[in-house]
């Protein structure tokens, strides 16, 4: 028979050492010892405290190794296992390896639990007030700032690698909660509202296969590299006005979208235009063998219509709005944007604001004041009663 533990744990100094030292045992019964690394002892009961939930939670060695983890070990693991496709597309890989590469030159040495608010905040001052810096073949060249948008999307991929480390217990929590970025960033996150002339302006101004790109993501909220530009002929079903998408950003992008008859007159009008090829939008200038890009004809058409740039991507957002505004419900709007997340919504429901402003606008501040309506004095002898006029 074994002998019974007196003590869950204790705390103790050990000879040699200026720390005090914790002692406890395992699920298995397995007696650990390691150092506090305090002179402490209220800390190093903290710590033995925080040992013993982690036991009992059965995390203990989750929140040891993410104490010995640094990192650059973290950041390396964050890259391969949930940055590269098909985890993630192409180009959101390419982007978490820039910033990666920024926050790696900062943070690599450290353990991952001594990265906390105070140095976050000191590394966000620090990339600001520096210069952009582009590599020739005898040495650098200096450019001007580097622009708030780009610091803050190296914020953005720090925040989302603590995240995935608090979901793995290795943290926590996220330092970057308790950050608040040093500078105001215009436009971030708002999605433009086109309104239906604003639209039509648009298309007026553009060249045929844009004009129809317009009117199809505006009809059927498509995504326009990944779904509309990659289309085939074959995916369309003219007779029953029903879309197929085999292949999306989110498994839930996968599924049939039924068509209106905007939609399916721009499809009609596409594939008339668009050859024998198999693609909707074909072109010879690369290999895919369709087009992979409408950037620049979407520039020049804001241009000629006289319109502030924003993203050709904001029409999906145009599309979730004129849902919502017309009495469709949020869930049913998710469904219709293919969205597996409720809480991505919010970022297409932003526009509303624009157009509770609009309604705001309508205020009618002479309501009690209309011709016909009177007041006189009330029956009772004090006050007024409100009549209509014979």
């Amino acid at each position: 028979m074994s002998r019974p533990i007196k003590h869950v744990g204790v705390v103790y100094q050990r000879k040699g050492s200026k720390f005090w030292w914790i002692c406890y045992r395992d699920r298995t019964g397995k007696r650990q010892r390691e150092s506090s690394f305090t002179e402490d002892r209220q800390q190093a009961n903290k710590m033995l405290r925080k040992r013993l939930d982690a036991r009992d939670g059965n995390v203990l060695q989750v929140v040891r190794k993410g104490e010995s983890l640094s990192f650059g070990e973290w950041a390396d693991f964050f890259l391969e296992q949930y940055s590269k496709p098909p985890v993630r597309q192409p180009g959101t890989h390419n982007a978490n390896l820039r910033c990666v590469q920024h926050l790696k030159k900062a943070f690599a040495n450290r353990r991952l639990i001594d990265v906390g608010p105070e140095e976050i905040e000191l590394y966000l001052s620090e990339r600001l007030h520096q210069r952009v810096r582009v590599r020739l073949s005898k040495g650098y060249r200096e450019h001007g700032l580097i622009k708030a948008t780009t610091v803050h999307q190296e914020f953005r991929v720090l925040r989302r690698m603590l995240n995935v480390a608090v979901r793995k217990r290795l943290l926590t929590s996220n330092p970057c909660v308790m950050v608040e970025f040093p500078v105001t960033l215009k436009g971030l996150f708002r999605p433009h509202y086109v309104t239906w002339s604003e639209q039509q302006k648009i298309e007026n101004n553009s060249i045929p296969h844009l004009r129809n790109a317009i009117r199809i993501i505006a009809e059927t909220g498509l995504r326009v590299k990944k779904e509309l530009l990659s289309m085939k002929k074959d995916q369309i079903d003219f007779l029953n006005a029903v879309l197929w998408i085999p292949d999306s950003k989110t498994p839930n992008g996968v599924a049939e979208i039924p068509l209106t008859k905007l939609a399916l007159e721009a499809f009609q009008d596409q594939v008339s235009i668009s050859g024998n090829g198999e693609f909707l939008f074909p072109s010879d200038l690369n290999q895919t063998g369709h087009l992979r890009s409408l950037r620049t004809a979407w520039r020049k058409a804001l241009k000629r219509a006289g319109v502030p740039y924003f993203r050709l991507y904001d029409l999906r957002s145009t599309y979730a709005t004129r849902l919502s505004d017309g009495g469709v419900v949020d869930e049913w709007v998710i469904q219709m944007l293919r969205q597996g997340d409720s809480q991505v919504f919010k970022k297409y429901s932003q526009m509303k604001l624009q157009m509770k402003r609009e309604a705001l606008d309508k205020i009618n501040r002479r309501a009690n004041e209309m011709s016909g309506v009177l007041t006189q004095p009330g029956s009772g002898g004090s006050g007024f009663d409100t009549v209509l006029t014979q």
